[in-house]
């Protein structure tokens, strides 16, 4: 589910020109930029040494991530990268038994496999953000990132025509991203 989100955002990232990354609807709100700086900042601190120290890590400047300060595409990209690089290699290094251990993130104590659907979900709630900002961006050029409006009856249609299989909703979605 991890992947299928970092997917959801790049396939964002792909429809936007640089200028756009920037955009806010007003000043309250959050720039695609703003969002993947925040993101970045949240993986790092919360997976670096994430079965051994605090989530919330020291180094961590949170109220700097919420500054509208990237310019390039080039730049947020490897933001984008650097966090979910961070994420993807503490969660793959998981074992089972780890699950039930207790980590803390600001001496609050959690559960791993409580900590990773915290954080699951958090990067869910952002990834729909910039999906959002995305479309709005983009208008009639957007192109949809699953079922298109209108296509559902003929989407279910293919989808009933092959034999049922066992997969993750997700597959063919990271099959396409691998190729």
């Amino acid at each position: 589910m991890f992947a299928y989100y970092k997917i959801l955002g790049e396939k964002t990232f792909e429809q936007l020109k640089e200028k756009d990354f920037s955009w806010q609807y007003n000043s309250e709100s959050n720039s695609i930029a703003t969002i993947v700086k925040h993101l970045r900042g949240n993986m790092v601190s919360r997976w670096t040494d994430f079965l051994y120290s605090d989530g919330e890590k020291s180094s961590r400047n949170r109220d700097d991530e919420f500054e509208n300060n990237l310019r390039t595409k080039e730049e947020i990209i490897n933001l984008w990268n650097e966090g979910w690089q961070c994420s993807m290699a503490a969660l793959e290094s998981l074992s089972v038994e780890d699950l039930t251990r207790e980590i803390y993130i600001r001496n609050q104590g959690y559960k791993v496999v409580d900590a990773v659907n915290r954080q699951l979900a958090h990067y869910a709630y952002h990834v729909g953000q910039i999906v959002f900002i995305g479309k709005m961006i983009c208008n009639d050029r957007w192109q949809s990132l699953s079922i298109p409006k209108g296509k559902s009856v003929q989407y279910n249609k293919d989808k009933f025509a092959s034999p049922k299989h066992g997969e993750h909703f997700t597959d063919e979605l990271l099959k396409g991203k691998k190729d």
